[in-house]
């Protein structure tokens, strides 16, 4: 792999033995390439070099390989940056040890940071449950916090909201991932709005308004955030009937960043035409070819609850004390529209009984 920054991967080289050709790995690197998201490959014996340009789609013998300036210059004038943006989006990653970010997470950082600096409002990545969503989203804030962009391109640090629709989803990142940026972060279920915290952590729960109250995000001006990035973003957030659609709409000012694991089908419509099409996809199928993730084998349960439904009694509350709507939640609604901690215990106690059998 050759970079032209630390983070900024630019061409692929296959290395043959010297007794074969070139050409004998011209196609591997090729491929190897088109999964990273490199426009230069080469193969080599040691003694004779192959370059393939995926920008001219020529194929062509070389005696030295080019500088990574003139990769870059190349590069850049077949698919410009701009000038202004340059420095920022070439700086690096914050390096976390022992967890360096795997090559898919390195391109839907870069596509996103790069989305952000050239001034795109939306976008949405695409990556399959368990590939690491919480690091991309760390990196991509990270970046943009620490080199003091925002929207206004003023001297100061981004406001950045956080959000997803599940309290795990919110405090476990806040706690681990986003400790090192100590007292700027905000868990707003424990600690409110406060103006002077540059990056806030919420459910929409938190936040939303209903027939009973105000929504918690009007105590904020409309133009408060820089960015907010929506975690599990298919689960309502962009639905136009959603009432947690309006909080993305209130903050309308804001680049809006969606991560989901979930590929485009019927029932998500409205997320990928509000975020547009993906700027990254790694799927399940990938992530399983390439090792990072495991087969997996459907095994279904239905529980009691999702056979007869659940109702909460009336004035019942949520762990946030919040009052949980009237009506009949089955299947589709759990673990979307709320969590049933007793259907929950019973999956998990099927599922142990099944895997020690």
């Amino acid at each position: 792999m050759l970079r032209y920054s630390q983070n900024f991967p630019i061409a692929i080289v296959e290395a043959k033995k010297k007794y074969k050709l070139a050409a004998d790995g011209i196609q591997q690197a090729k491929d190897y390439a088109q999964i990273l998201g490199l426009k230069f490959a080469y193969s080599t014996n040691g003694t004779e070099i192959l370059e393939f340009d995926f920008l001219t789609g020529l194929e062509s013998k070389i005696t030295k390989y080019p500088t990574p300036a003139e990769l870059w210059d190349r590069l850049n004038r077949a698919e410009p940056i701009k000038p202004e943006i340059q420095e920022t989006f070439l700086k690096p990653f914050l390096p976390i040890p022992n967890k360096p970010e795997r090559y898919y997470q390195t391109i839907a950082i870069n596509r996103v940071v790069k989305a952000v600096l050239e001034g795109k409002k939306r976008a949405l990545l695409t990556l399959a449950t368990g590939t690491g969503k919480t690091t991309i989203a760390f990196q991509i804030i990270y970046k943009l916090w620490n080199n003091r962009w925002n929207r206004n391109g003023e001297y100061r640090r981004p406001k950045i909201l956080f959000i997803t629709d599940r309290s795990i989803l919110v405090s476990d990142p806040h706690a681990k991932d986003f400790s090192i940026f100590g007292d700027a972060r905000c868990l707003v279920r424990e600690e409110g709005l406060p103006s002077s915290r540059e990056v806030y952590f919420s459910t929409y729960q938190s936040l939303a308004e209903d027939n009973n109250r105000p929504g918690a995000f009007r105590k904020l001006p409309r133009d408060f955030f820089d960015l907010i990035v929506i975690d599990e973003c298919h689960r309502g957030s962009a639905s136009g009937d959603s009432n947690w659609r309006v909080i993305l709409e209130y903050f309308n000012t804001s680049v809006q960043i969606g991560l989901t694991a979930t590929p485009l089908r019927d029932d998500n419509k409205d997320t990928y035409v509000y975020f547009g099409n993906p700027l990254y996809i790694y799927s399940l199928k990938q992530g399983i070819e390439d090792g990072f993730l495991t087969p997996y084998l459907v095994h279904r349960v239905v529980t009691e609850t999702d056979a007869t439904g659940f109702r909460p009694e009336e004035g019942q509350l949520d762990d946030n004390g919040e009052l949980i709507p009237d009506g009949i939640y089955t299947t589709p609604d759990f673990e979307s529209t709320l969590s049933y901690l007793p259907r929950t215990k019973a999956v998990v106690k099927h599922f142990y009984n099944f895997m020690v059998k």
